[in-house]
């Protein structure tokens, strides 16, 4: 089923995925109904949510709005991918229904975009929705052992780091040339969710495109509000999918070089999950993230070749696990003229 508000064709598609985000799919929408630019639609993929959370929505303030509920849970990667095919606008910009944008939020991008019109990626500032003087994730960060963060998670407020360029976007609230998100096949559908949105940002990385960080484009977000910071579910497809990342990414000299320590790292992710209660569901998700790379790999075949250098790629990345280990930010800052 189908609502529509049409309108001329919009610069930007917000899409938000939405199961059972209650009072959460609300907020969002009126904080869209806010914005400063008005060149926009919204694209509301509802994955066969029960808790009414899209009954009764207010979208009179929204320039065009679109519900697309579909009739089972299609995850974050394929709910997604649903609405960017859907989309008109020439830019995505995703949004969590546990998440609100500041008024500025889609100006500050365009702006963003003018000063760097080479690039097809960017990442918003994310703070914590209940808790504004903690960051909730400033683009996501890249170990070059092979274990993603989000980085600048749970970070005082005042460690914002400037405009520079980061390993990949949040999913959060990411921002994907339209065009460009299709041509690489949108997000991996089999991740469901958990780091689909870093294996995307690696791909466009082995491409050659870069991806950089708007201090000024703001959203504020629950950070695992509707799927649960600590859940089972969160714990196993979070060790599942970056085993995917990095066994289906990392180019064959990086992956041989780095694989001991990916191996020894993975081996004290599990060790600390035996301390914190949550070791049987990591050890699931990791056996199955090596059970599932023969079907990975059949599909990566047909992936484009890597054009970016193996040293470039490294670059992108983080070398110290300390920084992992503390959620620092990994952003390298543009030099001020």
């Amino acid at each position: 089923m189908e609502i529509q508000l049409t309108t001329q064709a919009p610069t930007f598609s917000v899409i938000i995925v939405n199961y059972n985000g209650g009072p959460f799919v609300q907020g969002a929408l009126t904080s869209l109904a806010a914005q400063t630019r008005r060149d926009f639609e919204v694209i509301l993929v509802d994955n066969a949510s029960s808790d009414g959370s899209i009954d009764n929505l207010d979208t009179s303030g929204l320039p065009a709005f679109t519900l697309m509920a579909e009739t089972e849970n299609h995850g974050f990667a394929r709910g997604n991918n649903l609405g960017a095919a859907r989309a008109g606008g020439t830019w995505l910009a995703l949004l969590n229904p546990d998440a609100a944008a500041r008024p500025d939020w889609l100006q500050k991008i365009a702006e963003g975009q003018q000063r760097h019109p080479g690039t097809r990626m960017f990442a918003s500032a994310q703070f914590d929705l209940m808790d504004p003087s903690r960051l909730d994730g400033v683009g996501d960060a890249y170990l070059i052992l092979g274990i993603p963060w989000r980085g600048g998670f749970g970070r005082p407020a005042s460690e914002l780091p400037g405009e520079g360029e980061c390993f990949s976007p949040c999913g959060a609230g990411a921002v994907f040339d339209r065009q460009l998100f299709l041509a690489h096949g949108g997000f991996d559908e089999s991740f469901f969710c958990f780091c689909e949105d870093v294996d995307l940002g690696f791909r466009l990385r082995l491409a050659g495109e870069t991806c950089v960080f708007l201090p000024e484009a703001v959203i504020h977000h629950v950070g695992g509000g509707l799927s649960g910071r600590v859940s089972d579910f969160a714990t196993y497809h979070g060790a599942r999918n970056r085993v995917w990342t990095y066994a289906k990414n990392m180019p064959a000299p990086l992956f041989w070089l780095t694989l001991p320590g990916h191996v020894l790292l993975s081996a004290y992710i599990l060790v600390r999950g035996v301390m914190t209660g949550r070791v049987r569901q990591t050890w699931l998700g990791m056996r199955d993230g090596v059970r599932g790379l023969s079907a990975l790999q059949l599909r990566q075949k047909n992936s484009p070749p890597r054009t970016v250098s193996l040293w470039a790629l490294a670059r992108a990345m983080a070398w110290n696990p300390l920084r992992m280990s503390q959620r620092k930010a990994h952003v390298r800052e543009f030099r001020k003229h």
